[in-house]
């Protein structure tokens, strides 16, 4: 794998994480593994859930 691939891989992993892109794809693991049986939050309901959770409880944001 040429290097430059390899640097696009991580700077695309960084920004996911960077974004929180990614907590909807722990959530859906997660999920699947405590609910198999239950079906998952859309990703527009999670969205709209984990903001009214960050919104409650604003702890150390500046706004």
């Amino acid at each position: 794998m040429s290097t430059l691939v390899r640097a696009w891989r991580g700077v695309h992993w960084y920004l996911r994480e960077l974004t929180g892109e990614t907590q909807y794809d722990r959530y859906l693991e997660r999920h699947a593994r405590e609910h198999p049986e239950a079906p998952p939050l859309s990703r527009k309901e999670f969205e709209r859930r984990r903001i009214a959770a960050a919104d409650a409880k604003p702890g150390s944001r500046c706004c």
